[in-house]
């Protein structure tokens, strides 16, 4: 005789339990930098922001090659995703999933407020990436970043503000400050990446690459670029609450030696090597950012 099916109320909670472990694993398999700076969040935080980007990396897997190498044709690939997204904007109304991942991030979404228009905005720049290879005008890469980073930053901003409610004012330099900093961490993603999107996905998201005219003085543009977002980001940090400043700060302080380390870089080295921040240099990174934010805190 089978083992007796578990239907008390601890039943649940264990699910929960199961789901969050499910979306850690899952992240913490794909980026050491991402684990590092989640470690420094708010237990609660923590918990949300990884159901959060479980279900980011899962459709990342869908358009950026998995799917692909599992042979799913283009349009097999293009309604799979179309799948996904029909599941993730309704998991929110529903109180059970049997997808442990889905389950945990449609926990997150209700206690978090995740707007609707947030998610599709992320879907359909996803869904670019199926039939869009180049972004040939600056106005077309920023509604791509829009739904594929910027969004990201607000929905991690709702985590953060779920348990500190903010006055207006205050909730839009957050997410003045939320916008930019997804922004340089996916224009950081894409100058690392460049071979890799190039050679391998076929696409090209700065206009410069489209142009042919990618040089050093076009590397040095987007490198500012960048460091003006992490500028602008940086103002808004000092203001998120205790359990999430720390760990954004972390994140801020990786992707700054990363951007750093490109500017060093010629352009003919971005276009084929995929710069890294080794261990030794990311802990020391991380040290020094929760000592700062702690020092700000105490100040």
């Amino acid at each position: 005789m089978s083992e007796a099916v578990d239907s008390s109320p601890a039943g649940l909670p264990r699910f929960n339990r199961s789901g969050q472990r499910a979306a850690r694993q899952l992240i913490n398999s794909y980026s050491t930098s991402f684990s590092l700076a989640t470690r420094l969040l708010g237990p609660r935080t923590r918990a949300d922001i990884t159901n959060l980007y479980a279900v980011v990396r899962i459709a990342d897997e869908i358009v950026d090659g998995t799917a692909a190498a599992a042979g799913l044709s283009r349009e097999d690939i293009a309604a799979e995703l179309d799948a996904y997204e029909s599941r993730v904007l309704a998991a929110p109304s529903k109180p059970f999933h049997t997808d442990p991942v889905l389950h945990a991030f449609a926990g997150t979404a209700r206690r978090c407020g995740f707007r609707e228009e947030h998610l599709r905005a992320f879907f359909a720049s996803m869904r670019r990436d199926l039939h869009q290879t180049s972004y040939r005008t600056a106005g077309e890469l920023e509604e791509y970043v829009y739904g594929s980073a910027e969004v990201i930053g607000l929905l991690c901003l709702d985590v953060f503000v779920a348990d500190h409610p903010v006055p207006p004012a205050d909730k839009a330099r957050l997410e003045h400050g939320a916008r930019r900093l997804g922004a340089a961490f996916q224009k950081i993603n894409f100058l690392r990446d460049l071979h890799h999107d190039t050679h391998d996905l076929g696409r090209t998201y700065f206009p410069q690459l489209a142009s042919g005219h990618f040089n050093a003085a076009a590397k040095d543009e987007l490198v500012a670029d960048i460091r003006a977002d992490l500028s602008a980001a940086r103002h808004a940090i000092d203001q998120l609450p205790l359990s999430a400043r720390i760990g954004v700060a972390a994140a801020t302080e990786l992707f700054t030696a990363l951007n750093n380390d490109l500017a060093d870089l010629s352009a003919a080295e971005v276009r084929t090597r995929r710069v890294r921040v080794s261990n030794p240099r990311k802990l020391a990174l991380v040290a020094r950012a929760a000592v700062t934010s702690l020092r700000t805190t105490l100040t």
